[in-house]
């Protein structure tokens, strides 16, 4: 006859709180990818998107607090599931770790969505006018002096930028640099007689989400040099969290790199830096 025996000890009952958490934070991860792909490829229209994403984030604070119910039981009790516990937490802090700098953003940053080199006569969005005409996006006609001072407060390095380069060359540096960032170019006018003024004007895309902001480029003489005026507008919300200001400023230093790089050495003298400097009217 075989013999029995009893194990030593018998293992403690997983928290089913620990499990929920775990379970609640894989879920707002994949909603949060889900929502990033429904505006990046415009399977659905912009509310049903955000309402996705909100609703992931808001999943992710749930499961925060189901897990610290979790480590209070197990803690009373001695039941397991530590393990989840803290792979819950790791897969909430990075969901909730972007939004909470963009909130930090909003609160930090004034609250307006459209800017320029030149707030006095900023370029136009021609074509890009025709893409704002559904409900809920922001007018294409630029915001106003409200607007133009909020940003002189908030990005007063944001100028016209004066190059000593003539307005055929600026215009294609530019050119060349938008293709480079791979924006949509919706239309493109290179200088011509008689005003020899280039403009350009594409869809850029923020890094995550991927929402639409238009950007124009206006490319005017000055001479023998030129200047360059470009304006970034966010198509949906009243505050773009600084998104265009950086795209600016990145796209004049570029510019001003570009051209500095191409201008011939000499003994004498080395190539000097171009200087992005206000337009006084």
């Amino acid at each position: 006859m075989a013999r029995r025996f009893s194990a030593p000890y018998q293992l403690e009952p997983v928290s089913s709180l620990a499990s929920w958490a775990r379970n609640l934070a894989v879920f707002s991860v994949v909603a949060v990818l889900v929502s990033i792909v429904i505006v990046r490829f415009g399977f659905l229209e912009m509310k049903p998107a955000l309402a996705t994403f909100f609703g992931a984030l808001a999943c992710a604070v749930l499961s925060i607090l189901v897990a610290l119910a979790a480590f209070v039981a197990i803690w009373r009790n001695g039941s397991r599931g530590m393990s989840r516990i803290l792979l819950a937490l790791l897969i909430n802090a990075v969901v909730l770790a972007y939004p909470v700098y963009l909130g930090l953003q909003y609160r930090k940053l004034p609250a307006i969505h459209d800017i320029t080199t030149d707030p006095i006569d900023p370029p136009r969005f021609d074509a890009l006018a025709r893409l704002r005409t559904d409900e809920g996006v922001n007018t294409a006609v630029y915001a106003g002096l409200y607007s133009a001072e909020q940003q002189r407060r908030a990005y007063p390095d944001i100028e016209t930028l004066e190059l000593e380069v003539p307005v055929q060359r600026a215009y294609e540096v530019a050119l060349q640099l938008v293709a480079k960032r791979k924006w949509l170019v919706i239309d493109e006018r290179a200088p011509q007689p008689p005003r020899r003024i280039g403009r350009i004007e594409a869809v850029a895309r923020t890094p995550i989400m991927g929402f639409r902001e238009d950007v124009s480029i206006r490319v005017t003489p000055d001479g023998e040099d030129s200047r360059v005026d470009i304006r970034s507008s966010s198509r949906y919300f009243e505050s773009d969290l600084g998104s265009n200001a950086a795209r600016i400023s990145k796209l004049i230093d570029d510019i001003n790199s570009a051209v500095d790089n191409a201008k011939p050495a000499t003994k004498s003298q080395a190539p000097a830096k171009v200087q992005a400097k206000s337009v006084k009217r």
